[in-house]
């Protein structure tokens, strides 16, 4: 999420009323999303804590999991034994049916969480300016503020999206979001493509994990160290069964972010690492999801919640910006993306981006890409291709 900054008049500085209206109906709690009564209480579910505490036991590869593997070369017993550390590019598994991510119980233990690293879209100077004919001048820079503890009384839809790529354990964020097919028994979490694929010369990220509410009671580095698997992960680990991101991603994404980074999302369905709840039931509440791509003018107010984790941030805390959207634009060929001023970095990528709109919130974008000097955010826009990706991932996998 950096970049070369590009020099550009800025738009004015907001008034406080305007972002203050947004705090006051922008409410990520249960009770604002629609959530169960179980989500409101002091403490989340004992049984969903207890997923996290109890990392062992041996889980069962699914048959279709171990034939994928097996398509390409690759032993199932080798793969859960470390052999998921082999990043041969013969074996670097890429195309959209590709994806396989069996689970491995008790791999993202609390200290591996906290070595990962933040997942970075780098924004060159040239790609930033190409499109300045579009896109309004930067926002002025909006300082991130801290989320209220626990999170899962303030923000439960919000958590941590883990994974391993060539360069070690990585993390992003995350929203869980509502199945429209199946009402009530969501499994599915909203985050960005760069956080699950690694674009045109790449491949799937492994081990994809998804943690709600991650360090519930926000708790500091030091304090983390002697912190048990329930404070950190208080409704346990996620594990990405499927994942679905845009062939633009795919075919086009770059370290850059490149001519994927308007399409820079991704959903992921997943399962518990141990228990039998669908993630809204366990939550107790998930987001819907607004496609109708609304112009950064129509939009109003938008919201970003993160856990960014490059400095001056360490990804244990997570955060929120508020800003009225301008447009940005990495080509005129593209589609105009949001952009909002945040000075969250790093690590951030993927969280969600949300506004109201009839009187609840939805998620309208996702963190995609950023400057260098971390003075704004941009998010694409979920139009009618984002929508036919969660339509198909509802379907296929939602019932699971």
């Amino acid at each position: 999420m950096r970049s070369t900054r590009t020099p550009a008049p800025r738009r004015g500085r907001r008034t406080v009323l305007a972002a203050s209206g947004l705090v006051a109906a922008l409410a990520l709690t249960a009770t604002a999303c629609g959530g169960s009564a179980d989500s409101a209480s002091d403490k989340p579910d004992a049984t969903s804590s207890q997923a996290a505490a109890d990392g062992g036991g041996k889980v069962k590869i699914p048959a279709d999991l171990a034939g994928k593997l097996k398509e390409h070369g690759i032993d199932v017993d080798r793969w859960k034994d470390g052999g998921w550390k082999d990043w041969d590019r013969d074996k670097w598994l890429s195309d959209a049916k590709d994806f396989v991510n069996p689970v491995i119980a008790g791999l993202w233990k609390p200290e591996r969480m906290r070595s990962a690293e933040e997942a970075d879209k780098t924004v060159t100077t040239k790609d930033a300016s190409a499109g300045q004919g579009v896109s309004d001048p930067d926002p002025a820079p909006v300082r991130a503020q801290a989320e209220k503890t626990p999170y899962h009384r303030n923000a439960a839809p919000v958590g941590k999206v883990f994974f391993d790529s060539p360069d070690g354990p990585a993390v992003c964020s995350g929203t869980v979001v509502k199945d429209v097919n199946h009402p009530g028994k969501s499994n599915l979490v909203w985050t960005a493509g760069h956080c699950v694929h690694a674009g045109g010369k790449g491949g799937w990220y492994r081990n994809i994990v998804f943690v709600p509410a991650y360090n519930d009671l926000g708790k500091s580095e030091a304090e983390l160290s002697n912190a048990n698997p329930a404070e950190i992960a208080p409704y346990g680990n996620w594990w990405a069964n499927w994942a679905s991101t845009s062939n633009q991603w795919i075919q086009g994404g770059s370290e850059t972010g490149g001519d994927g980074a308007a399409y820079d999302y991704a959903v992921l369905h997943v399962k518990p690492e141990r228990g039998a709840k669908s993630l809204e039931e366990t939550v107790g509440t998930a987001l819907d999801v607004d496609f109708s791509a609304p112009s950064a003018a129509e939009a109003a107010n938008m919201g970003a919640w993160d856990y960014p984790a490059a400095p001056p941030y360490n990804g244990e805390k997570m955060f929120k910006c508020i800003d009225i959207p301008g447009r940005f634009s990495l080509s005129p060929s593209l589609p105009t993306m949001y952009r909002i001023g945040c000075d969250m970095t790093g690590g951030s990528s993927g969280g969600g981006w949300f506004r109201v709109l009839n009187g609840k919130s939805v998620l309208v974008s996702n963190t995609s890409i950023g400057p260098a000097d971390n003075t704004w955010l941009a998010g694409p826009q979920l139009g009618r291709d984002a929508e036919a990706l969660y339509q198909n991932m509802s379907r296929t996998y939602g019932g699971q």
